[in-house]
This record gives C-alpha cells, structure tokens and sequence, in this order.
C-alpha cells in the first residue's frame, strides 16, 4: 500500500503537528507503507519523510522544478521525481496512492485535499481521504462543508468523501480497512 501525504511545508508549524507528523511517518514506516508526497525537504512535509527514513520506510517524492529549490527538494529519501509543472505533481501523487492522508497545512494542502475530495465526488477515483484532525485542525473547514450541504452546494452525504480521524490510532486502523476490501 502506498499512501500520499498532503500537509504543510512552513518550517513554523506548531510542535504537536510536528510531533504528529514525525510520528505518523514512522507508524507508516513500520507498517510497510509506502510514503508518497510532495517531495519538499521542509515542515510537515520533511518531517514525515525523514521519520518515514529512519524507520526503514519507502519514501517516494515528486516536486516541481521550479518548488525545486524554493522547497529544498528531498535528496535524503527513496525515489524523487521532479516533474515540470504543479499538474503533473498532482497527477502522480493520485495515481501512485492507494489512500490520501491530509495534515495541517495551507492553501496548498487545501488545494490538494478539495481537488482529491472533489475528483472522488465525481468518481474518478474512490480513495479513501484521511484528514488527520491534529487538536480539532480541520473543524472550521468541516463545519464549512456542513454550510455549504445546508445552501445545498453539495449532497448532504458529502461527509463519504472524506473520513476525520482524531488520533494516529484512527488513522492506521482507517488505512487496515482500505488494504483488507482491496
């Protein structure tokens, strides 16, 4: 199973979503699950990788020639890939995951996590979307999509796109589900 993980590249990130994040790439580390992600050597994104690393994990990048430098590329994991444009980035972070994992992060992240959200809705694929909830981060945005079901914007079972998962333990026993119905 290859999971790519969506999250922050600011170095400013707070302590418990560093935590969490360096945490998380080592529970999927010893688990065999491979790593896909943007590819960044910085915040929660580097953090990830290099838990992932040291815990003898597979760790697969893809970064953007021009984020090359911007994000320091990560030359220290398994495999980077660097790709011409942002689409070509975002294509192969879908293709090559079984599963999506959403951390902290900023309009980016939010970038990636609508338009994996929003290509499942529209059956192009049915991955499950994992939003790892670190100290209640993504209730603003939740509680949004709940505004928008209530305007009818979206279905009101929107909530089967994606799946909150409060604690590493959710989230690895989310990702046992997905590998038993593949």
């Amino acid at each position: 199973m290859n999971v790519t993980v969506y999250c922050s590249s600011s170095d400013l990130a707070a302590d418990n979503f560093i935590s969490s994040a360096h945490d998380l790439g080592a529970a999927l580390a010893r688990k065999g699950i491979g790593i896909v992600f943007g590819g960044g050597d910085v915040g929660l994104m580097g953090c990830v990788a290099n838990a992932a690393m040291d815990s003898g994990g597979s760790v697969k990048g893809v970064i953007p020639r021009f984020l090359e430098e911007k994000e320091i590329a990560h030359r220290g994991i398994s495999e980077l890939h660097v790709v011409e444009t942002m689409h070509e980035r975002k294509m192969l972070l879908t293709e090559w995951a079984d599963a999506f994992i959403v951390l902290p992060g900023g309009f980016g992240t939010l970038d990636e996590l609508i338009e994996v959200i929003t290509w499942r809705h529209l059956g192009h694929h049915d991955k499950p979307v994992l939003l790892y909830n670190i100290d209640g981060f993504w209730a603003p945005l939740t509680d949004f999509f709940a505004t928008l079901s209530r305007h009818r914007m979206v279905r009101t079972d929107h909530q089967r796109l994606y799946t909150i998962c409060d604690s590493l333990e959710e989230i690895l026993s989310e990702l046992d589900r997905a590998a038993r119905k593949e």
